[in-house]
């Protein structure tokens, strides 16, 4: 491309020519930034006080008619007060205060399972998780490449511990790896940043990473790619499920990302190579890691299960399954059968899901605001008489140190179990 580009300027020289398509690229960028900006206005306009009355009222009354028990941890009487404390600010309301507002009921319902969706346009292109160190960078872009691994001091005004007591005033506390789930994803969020006074826009935030400010634009939310590393086993692929021989074939690592069917790929046919693998290789153990997978339809593990119960490898010593904050739903449902049913061992840190819980998810948006309301349908007792989250047999801390050098703690723990 680079020759073409020079010769539409021919009677000129090279740089005259770069300056021209420098000028060309910059003048794209900014329509870009233009519609991005035009995209978050629109998207952050308010409504007026009645619609934001309209809106509360369709939640009100929609929520307790639908759910299978909205009333199971908050009172019906709690529910309406709540209700009439946001009538009360209905005229300082801002769209971002209004979702603060509902954040804050549906922690009080205390079902994983019923959550709201803002209408959210944009994020910021940047993943965090948290290690025994603190909060750190994860994942992120190109643009954004050194950020990576850098530790999270605050955001806008407010250091790191006091962002984390903010959020938690609309997250239930009660299983710490659901609050840190959900903090984890809301923290991108640039409405959710400005609803708690840590930012001032949509289109930028600020954040304290490794000592320095950075001023980090949002982008589109369909538009973030994020770079992977191709050693660090756990993120290698993005398929939805996967395997490979490590350990020199001694184990059979397979990655259960979504209880979903992958196109192209079909569970039943993934699952006959996977055996097909395991009766050529003969590895001595394996390894089911549901840490990434947060749910879907728990139906589709079943044909891996029906072979893995009559294989050898489910034997204890030879079975382990990886289980972390982000097993949820679904693949929790997973996740208990293979603790119960298998001679499995259970390593890493407790479920973001409680074991026994409301769920089978359906859903209404709000008139006005457009806000999308999940609830739950359905009781499930997967484990009677069980309270809370799935603990790990093996519980591991993972450390930002170990994931710089791509070295994943759970599964080294197999690699070195006699």
């Amino acid at each position: 491309m680079a020759p073409s580009n020079l010769q539409v300027n021919a009677n000129g020289n090279a740089e005259e020519a770069i300056t021209f398509w420098t000028k060309q690229f910059m003048g794209k960028l900014l329509v870009l930034t233009l519609l991005l900006l035009s995209t978050i206005e629109v998207s952050s306009q308010n409504l007026t006080q009645q619609q934001y009355l309209e809106d509360l009222a369709f939640f009100k009354t929609e929520l307790a008619n639908r759910h299978k028990n909205l009333f199971s941890v908050i009172s019906e009487k709690e529910f309406n007060q709540k209700i009439a404390e946001i009538e009360k600010k209905s005229s300082s309301l801002t769209k971002e205060s209004f979702e603060i507002e509902l954040f804050k009921i549906i922690k009080a319902i205390g079902d994983e399972h019923t959550f709201i969706v803002p209408a959210y346009q944009t994020s910021f292109p940047i993943t965090f998780d948290i290690f025994e160190e603190g909060i750190f960078v994860t994942k992120t872009d190109s643009a954004h490449s050194n950020l990576l691994y850098k530790q999270l001091n605050g955001i806008g005004p407010k250091a790191t511990k006091n962002i984390l007591e903010d959020f938690k005033t609309i997250i239930n506390t009660e299983n710490q790896s659901y609050f840190e789930v959900n903090f984890l994803n809301l923290i991108k969020n640039p409405r959710v940043l400005i609803g708690l006074n840590l930012a001032t826009s949509e289109a930028n935030g600020v954040f304290l990473l490794g000592g320095e400010k950075h001023n980090i634009l949002a982008i589109q939310k369909g538009d973030y790619s994020p770079l992977i590393s191709p050693d660090y086993l756990r993120y290698k692929k993005k398929d939805k499920y996967w395997y490979e021989l490590i350990d020199n074939g001694n184990i059979l690592y397979f990655n259960y990302q979504s209880c979903s069917e992958q196109k192209n790929n079909p569970f039943e046919t993934f699952n006959e190579e996977l055996f097909s693998s395991i009766e050529k290789n003969k590895p001595r153990k394996i390894i089911i890691d549901l840490r990434n997978n947060s749910g879907g339809n728990s139906g589709i593990l079943s044909p891996f299960l029906e072979k893995l119960k009559k294989s050898g490898l489910n034997t204890k010593g030879s079975l382990y399954v990886l289980i972390g904050k982000n097993t949820f739903s679904s693949a929790l449902m997973n996740a208990v059968d293979l603790k119960r049913n298998f001679n499995s061992i259970l390593i890493g840190e407790s479920t973001s899901g409680n074991v026994n819980h409301y769920g089978e998810v359906r859903g209404f948006d709000l008139p006005n605001s457009k806000i999308e309301v999940g609830y739950s349908t359905k009781y499930w007792e997967v484990w009677k008489g069980h309270k809370g989250p799935l603990l790990p047999d093996i519980s591991i801390k993972y450390s930002i140190a170990n994931v710089k050098q791509n070295v994943d703690e759970a599964v080294e723990y197999v690699r070195k179990k006699n």
